[in-house]
C-alpha cells in the first residue's frame, strides 16, 4: 500500500499540523509502511528529523500568483517550475509570518474551488504527479482547508482520501464575510470527496461534523503520538527537582505567541502567585511578524504589573531547548482562551513528567484524564480567568507532593495513549479498511 501524507508548510515556524505529520509519517515508515510526506505551499518546519520530499506541490508563489495575477494561471510549466525552486519557497517560508488570516479569505475561496478554482493549473499538475509517478492508495491530507484538492486526486488516482481535522476554526473565523460564510459552505460540500475525516479527541470530532455536517461512520478520532524516545523513561523527582534548585519556583509556557493561547493570561496571573511563591514564567513558543507586538504587549504588560523580572520570553526553541525548558520546570501552563483542537505541548508536558494545568475546554478535560481526579494528569481552570489559573498553579506550587502525583499520571497517560507507535498502528488499520476490496 503506498501512502502519502500532504501537510501545509508554516511559513519558517513550528506548528502542530508539521510536526503531527512528520511523527506519523517517520512512525509508519518504523512500521515497514510505504509512505511519504509531501510539503504543500512552502517548506514544512520541524523539531526532529524532517522526513518530508524536497518537492513541494502547489508551490505558494505560482498560488499566490494564479490568485492574483490572471496572467499566471496560464504559464508554460517550465516557468511555473521556476517558480517552484526549492530555494525560491524557502526564501519565501521564512518571510511568511506577515500574512493575516483576515486577508486570506479569497485566496482560501479559491483553493477550496479546487479545480474550479484560480489554481486549477496547481490542482491538474498535482493530480497528475500523484497519478503517473506515485500512484498511492492513500492520500491524507493535514487540515481541511486542503480537500478542494480531494476531487480532483481521487478521479485522477482511484486514491482513498483521508482528511486530518486540525483547528481550521481559529482561522476561518478571523476571516471577514462574505468569505467565512463561503468557507464553511464549501467545506461542507467539498466533505463528500473525502473516504474518512480524522480527529484527535472527541471533542474536537463532535465540533467539526457539527460545523461541516459529518455523519458519525465518516469520523475517526486517533490521539496525537509524539516520539517518546527522547522523554524520560521514568517520570522525574520533582521533589527534588525543586530542593535541588533551592530557590525560585518555575512555571513553563511551550507554544505559539498569540492571543488564540493565552501567554497575557499566564503574564496576569503571575502577580497573584508572586504574592505567595517565589516564583518565575518561562516561555517559549513560535515567533512570526504579525505575532512580535503581541510578545512585546505581553513582555510589557509583566513590567507594568512588576513582575517583568519574573518573566523570560526564549523564542523558538529547537528540540533540546524544548526538552530542557520540560525538565526544568515545576508546573506546566497552556492557558489557551480558544477551546483548543490539538494539545501538543500539553502532550510533550504530560511525556516529561511535568503536571499541567489547562483551561476547561476544547480537549484538555480529555487529554488530562476525563475530569476523573483519581486519573488525573493535571488541573483546569475557568478560561480566560487570570485569577482562577492562579489559583489552580498556586495549588501545585504549595503542595508539591501532590503536584509530583500528577505528573507521574501524566507520564503514563502519554505511553498509554500518545505514543508515535500508537498514533501510526490506528492510522495503518484505517488505511486498510479503507482500501479492502
Amino acid at each position: 500500500m503506498k501512502i502519502v501524507h500532504i501537510t501545509a508548510g508554516a511559513g519558517g515556524r513550528l506548528c502542530g499540523s508539521c510536526l503531527h505529520d512528520n511523527t506519523l509519517v517517520r512512525a509508519l515508515r518504523g512500521r515497514g509502511c510505504d509512505a511519504i510526506l509531501v510539503p504543500a505551499y512552502v517548506p514544512t518546519t520541524t523539531d526532529e528529523e524532517n522526513v518530508a520530499e524536497r518537492r513541494v506541490v502547489m508551490g505558494g508563489v505560482n498560488v499566490w500568483l494564479q490568485e492574483h495575477v490572471p496572467l499566471f494561471r496560464h504559464t508554460p510549466r517550465f516557468l511555473d517550475a521556476a517558480l517552484d525552486s526549492r530555494p525560491l519557497l524557502e526564501w519565501l517560508s521564512s518571510r511568511t509570518g506577515g500574512a493575516r488570516a483576515a486577508d486570506l479569505g479569497p485566496l482560501t475561496v479559491s483553493t477550496l474551488q479546487g479545480a474550479a478554482g484560480r489554481q486549477r493549473k496547481e490542482v491538474a499538475k498535482l493530480a497528475a504527479w500523484l497519478a503517473a509517478e506515485v500512484r498511492p492508495d492513500v492520500v491524507h491530507v493535514s487540515n481541511a482547508l486542503l480537500i478542494g484538492l480531494a476531487g480532483a486526486i481521487r478521479r485522477a488516482t482511484g486514491a482513498r482520501v483521508v482528511c486530518t481535522l486540525s483547528g481550521e476554526d481559529i482561522f476561518i473565523d478571523q476571516i471577514p464575510e462574505p468569505h467565512r460564510g463561503q468557507i464553511w459552505r464549501l467545506l461542507h460540500e467539498r466533505a463528500a470527496d473525502v473516504d474518512r475525516f480524522v480527529a484527535l479527541n472527541h471533542f474536537y470530532a463532535e465540533f467539526m461534523a457539527e460545523r461541516i455536517g459529518l455523519k458519525a461512520e465518516r469520523l475517526e478520532v486517533i490521539p496525537h503520538g509524539c516520539d517518546l524516545a527522547s522523554f524520560p523513561a521514568l517520570p522525574p523527582d520533582l521533589v527534588a527537582r525543586r530542593d535541588a534548585r533551592g530557590g525560585r519556583l518555575v512555571v513553563g509556557y511551550l507554544a505559539r505567541a498569540c492571543v488564540e493561547k493565552g501567554l497575557d493570561v499566564l503574564v496576569r496571573a503571575l502577580p497573584m502567585l508572586a504574592d505567595h511563591h517565589d516564583v518565575e514564567v518561562v516561555a517559549a513558543g513560535a515567533t512570526v511578524a504579525t505575532e512580535r507586538g503581541y510578545i512585546a504587549e505581553c513582555e510589557g504588560l509583566a513590567t507594568s504589573l512588576g513582575v517583568g523580572d519574573r518573566y523570560r520570553w526564549l523564542g523558538q526553541v529547537d528540540r533540546a531547548g524544548k526538552l530542557a525548558l520540560l525538565g526544568s520546570v515545576d508546573v506546566f501552563a497552556m492557558p489557551t482562551v480558544h477551546p483548543e483542537a490539538k494539545g501538543l505541548p500539553v502532550i510533550e508536558a504530560m511525556a516529561a513528567g511535568v503536571p499541567v494545568v489547562a483551561p476547561d475546554h476544547g480537549t484538555f478535560p480529555e487529554l488530562l484524564g476525563d475530569g476523573d481526579g483519581a486519573r488525573a494528569a493535571g488541573l483546569l481552570h475557568r478560561p480566560g480567568d487570570p485569577a482562577d489559573l492562579a489559583r489552580a498553579i498556586g495549588e501545585l506550587l504549595t503542595d508539591p507532593v501532590r503536584a509530583a502525583a500528577l505528573g507521574g499520571r501524566g507520564h503514563a497517560l502519554a505511553r498509554q495513549r500518545h505514543a508515535a507507535d500508537c498514533m501510526a498502528d490506528a492510522h495503518a488499520q484505517l488505511y486498510a479498511r479503507l482500501t479492502s476490496p
